[in-house]
Parts: structure tokens; sequence; C-alpha cells
């Protein structure tokens, strides 16, 4: 369970404007940190299978919402896994780094015509 003091944090740090309290952002970031926190709490107590359910739901809902904001905006999902560090960051970075070759490649054709 987060204090109040971490979820006003959490949602000051991913808050679309002031007063925003409940954007598909500050949901994702609030579900990842108690996501986190569970996990870190079955390390430790792995019989615990009522938490591990809350667990599964709390990720499910995450995953939906994640979806919804995918789809609604692309620019805004890609920032907040990003700063969230999630797995889906990875893909992006692997991208980044494919177009950055492309750019490398496209530099060194050019000086070869000149």
């Amino acid at each position: 369970m987060l204090s109040k003091k971490k979820k006003q944090n959490i949602i000051k740090k991913f808050q679309t404007h002031q007063g925003d309290t409940g954007s598909s952002q500050v949901q994702i970031a609030i579900l990842s940190k108690e996501i986190n926190d569970l996990a870190e709490h079955l390390k430790m107590h792995h019989k615990d299978h009522s938490s591990r359910r809350g667990l599964l739901k709390k990720i499910g809902e995450r995953r939906r919402l994640l979806r919804y904001l995918k789809k609604e905006n692309p620019t805004e999902y890609e920032k907040l896994v990003k700063g969230l560090k999630l797995k889906q960051a990875k893909a992006f970075q692997s991208k980044e780094e494919e177009v950055m070759e492309e750019d490398f490649k496209a530099e060194e054709d050019g000086d070869k015509t000149e």
C-alpha cells in the first residue's frame, strides 16, 4: 500500500496538467509502483496467494491502460514507458539504435559519392 506522500510525488511527476490525478499516465505510474512493491513482498512471502492474485489484477489493469494510451497517444505512451523503465522501453531503444545506424550509413554513403 502506497503512503499518501509517495502517491502525491508520483502524481506530481507524471501529471499532464495542474490538478491532474486521474489521467492514464498517472494511473499507470501508480499501478507500476504498487506492482513493484507487491513483487518485492512476494519475493519474501512466496506462499501469499492472495497478494499474488492482487498483483495479477494490477498487472492486468496496467496492461489495459497501456494498450489504451498506446492507441490514443503513442508519443505520450513512449515517453511514459521510458520514464517508468518498463519492458516496452527496450523496443523503443532498439528502434532508436536502428535509426541511428541508418543515419550513419546514409552519411557514409554520402561521403563515398562525393
